[in-house]
């Protein structure tokens, strides 16, 4: 009875982590075999209104060459608004003299980006533009055109989010290679395999367009350390799930010191797990009340934890059931794992070749398992104090480059 009882937990637990392994290989599959993608975007209404939403904090180092980025490519009529939001340097007047409009927002309590926004939207709604687009103050937009992406939101009525990808430092460290790596796969790879499958997407923080009476239907105003995520999820039960456009590139730069790569992907892990813990079980919820798919896929592919994790999670799978397999319990569990893992690096491979094999060298990805140990301590200090408050990444300055 016991056995039995045994064998069946180590076939849960391999099911449970074949599950988001299958759903990613699915993306990156059918990203890899897509075709090249062209523009299609009717031309942008000459009478629309675009205004260009940046919260800033502490960024009078850096902003100027992102916001000179910007106003090339604005009409007369759109609007670049800066959100100076708890700034202790000279942020708003840096921003001022490239011309652009600047409010200062001073809140000790109510502390992130999702409260710089909401209070940049309480301003622009004295006279509302028809398109939002949401810019971070070290973002350059690389590829394609802001006006494109604000276009494609006002033809499909949805939120649209750019590819977004980081640029590695000149003194470049295997660490900061696979890094890329791992950003590439989940900004640009499984968006465009989601896209080829007609779902929706995850928003990214940066590079995204709102149609005006979409963005206001749900509440910005929160200091949730992923709140761009949690934006997705809210429109998307809303009725207004986010699509990818990969012809309208957004690139940002990783961190040069290790300290400042460490606290940025502490950051942005412990967010995306903690919204895993939350939004999974509402989106999963609501594909049922609501009869959508698309909530569904979004959910699985939510559920999906950051690429080495999930790396981590199947070796440990893996040994367990293997051992399980060597002292008799039953070889099934192990054979489902291993077939997974499979999988799993084949897609990884897969993704490599088609999207990543040009600026990241494949010796890059040999040290996979050096990164792996450099990973644990993050994921450890989740079980133990996971971070919830917001924390400024450190950088060096921005470089200026226009739309390719």
């Amino acid at each position: 009875m016991l056995l039995s009882i045994i064998q069946s937990a180590l076939l849960l637990i391999a099911i449970a982590v074949t599950i988001p392994i299958s759903v990613f290989v699915l993306e990156c599959v059918v990203a890899a075999l897509s075709p090249k993608l062209s523009t299609s975007t009717s031309p942008l209404s000459a009478a629309a209104k675009i205004a260009v939403l940046m919260p800033a904090h502490n960024e009078a180092g850096t902003i100027t060459p992102v916001l000179q980025g910007i106003q090339r490519q604005l009409r007369p009529q759109d609007t670049l608004l800066v959100i100076a939001d708890n700034c202790t340097d000279e942020t708003a007047h840096v921003a001022r003299a490239t011309g652009a409009q600047v409010l200062e927002r001073q809140d000790a309590q109510r502390r992130g980006k999702g409260y710089a926004l909401d209070f940049g939207i309480q301003a622009l709604s004295a006279n509302a533009p028809d398109v939002v687009v949401m810019m971070d103050a070290d973002c350059l937009i690389t590829g394609g055109s802001l006006l494109a992406l604000a276009a494609k939101a006002m033809e499909t009525g949805r939120p649209i989010q750019s590819r977004y990808l980081f640029e590695v430092p000149d003194k470049t460290s295997t660490k900061a290679l696979i890094s890329a790596f791992a950003i590439t796969v989940k900004n640009w790879v499984r968006p465009l395999g989601m896209l080829q499958l007609g779902l929706p997407s995850l928003l990214f923080g940066t590079g995204m367009a709102f149609p005006w009476s979409v963005l206001t239907s749900v509440d910005l105003a929160s200091g949730h350390i992923v709140e761009d995520m949690k934006l997705g999820f809210d429109l998307a039960i809303a009725g207004s799930p986010p699509l990818f456009d990969p012809t309208v590139q957004v690139m940002g730069q990783l961190p040069d010191s290790n300290n400042a790569a460490t606290s940025q992907r502490t950051r942005w892990e412990h967010g995306h797990l903690k919204v895993l813990q939350d939004y999974v079980p509402q989106l999963l919820g609501q594909s049922l009340k609501q009869a959508r798919l698309d909530l569904l896929a979004l959910g699985l592919d939510l559920a999906i934890p950051p690429l080495t994790l999930l790396v981590m999670l199947w070796a440990l799978t893996l040994g367990i059931t293997a051992v399980a397999g060597l002292i008799g319990w039953g070889w099934l569990p192990g054979g489902i794992t291993a077939a997974a893992g499979g999988a799993l690096f084949m897609a990884i491979a897969a993704a490599w070749f088609r999207f990543a094999r040009k600026d990241i060298p494949l010796s890059s990805l040999v040290a996979f398992v050096g990164y792996l140990l450099w990973k644990i301590p993050l994921y450890f200090k989740f079980l133990v104090k996971p971070q919830s408050d917001w924390v400024r990444t450190e950088r060096s300055s921005v470089k200026s480059t226009g739309p390719k």
